[in-house]
């Protein structure tokens, strides 16, 4: 993986040096939402089918933000590397949905809460503002924590907050891709980021990350 690492740092200086066209800089931030995809999941998921919707998944929200290099190779294509503060992660929900009851509210979740950094290098086409962009990306875990709560009436009767990192994948490598519109200095962009390596740290589950983002960037 630190061997990938330096690839990706490479392709960026090495091109970096050989850009004729005027190199910027900017920083982007917005939304994201999260899960875990896999053989594993799915099993997991057909096993929740029998709960007949007392236990559901759902992705996780959180945010990103960090900055970019943006290095042209012509009028209409560049490459630019990133480096980013991602939050990941997954979320398992359950209700106690009984006839009679249903006053109660009663209900728990477990969240799964990743925290990484992502270094993407993307090829970006630009037309008339029109931006697609794709490339490689790694990253690397700093945290991961999994919360567990229950309630009842309103109430929170169980709460409670462990690390996971020690259980998790440090290394993720994979895809991303996506598309952008520019206004001058001001950028929108959605992305779709693939993970293809098992988050667990064993590395036996078949769990990957799959991550979808929307933010806006500003170009210096």
């Amino acid at each position: 993986m630190k061997k990938q690492v330096v690839l990706l740092v490479a392709v960026a200086l090495s091109t970096a040096a050989f850009s004729q066209e005027k190199i910027s800089a900017g920083i982007r931030a917005g939304v994201t939402t999260s899960r875990m995809e896999g053989d594993a999941m799915q099993s997991l998921k057909d096993l929740i089918e029998y709960t007949d919707g007392m236990i559901t998944t759902a992705n996780r929200t959180g945010i990103y933000a960090g900055g970019n290099v943006n290095i042209p190779l012509s009028k209409v294509m560049s490459v630019e590397p990133g480096l980013y503060y991602t939050q990941k992660g997954m979320e398992l929900r359950g209700a106690l949905d009984l006839k009679g009851v249903e006053f109660l509210g009663a209900g728990a979740k477990a969240q799964l809460n990743t925290h990484y950094v992502d270094m993407p290098v993307v090829l970006k086409a630009t037309i008339s503002g029109f931006q697609v962009f794709a490339g490689p990306h790694v990253s690397y875990l700093a945290q991961a924590d999994l919360k567990t709560s229950a309630g009842i009436l309103g109430y929170n009767i169980f709460n409670r907050k462990m690390d996971a990192t020690e259980y998790m994948n440090r290394w993720d490598a994979g895809v991303t891709g996506g598309v952008g519109y520019r206004f001058k200095n001001i950028s929108l962009t959605a992305a779709y980021d693939h993970g293809l390596m098992k988050t667990d740290a064993d590395q036996n589950m078949d769990a990957y990350n799959r991550s979808l983002k929307v933010g806006i960037g500003v170009n210096f």
